[in-house]
């Protein structure tokens, strides 16, 4: 496993003190398990906004969220994204 080593302000080494405290993890433990929600997050924004722009479609979306189809539609739903409301969905389920 590679090592990544970084300098940080006293302030976010502080918080970080008080993240391991709370959560009683070991300092690497701890920052490797903040850089991987960290960066899930980050897949997953990335992803919603691309998706949001009509750049990529919701299955290339999901992929890069690293979340399964349905998993990203409800990320959809949550950001207020939703391409289709529910209100249309319902309507046309009615119509069928």
């Amino acid at each position: 496993m590679p090592t990544i080593s970084t300098r940080v302000p006293d302030d976010l080494e502080a918080e970080l003190e008080t993240y391991l405290e709370a959560e009683r993890l070991d300092r690497s433990t701890a920052v490797r398990k903040l850089l991987s929600e960290g960066l899930e997050t980050w897949r997953r924004e990335r992803a919603l906004e691309r998706f949001a722009d009509g750049e990529i479609t919701l299955t290339t979306a999901a992929e890069l969220a690293d979340v399964s189809v349905w998993e990203f539609a409800r990320v959809v739903e949550d950001a207020d994204d939703a391409w289709v409301s529910s209100d249309h969905l319902e309507a046309d389920l009615d119509d069928l």
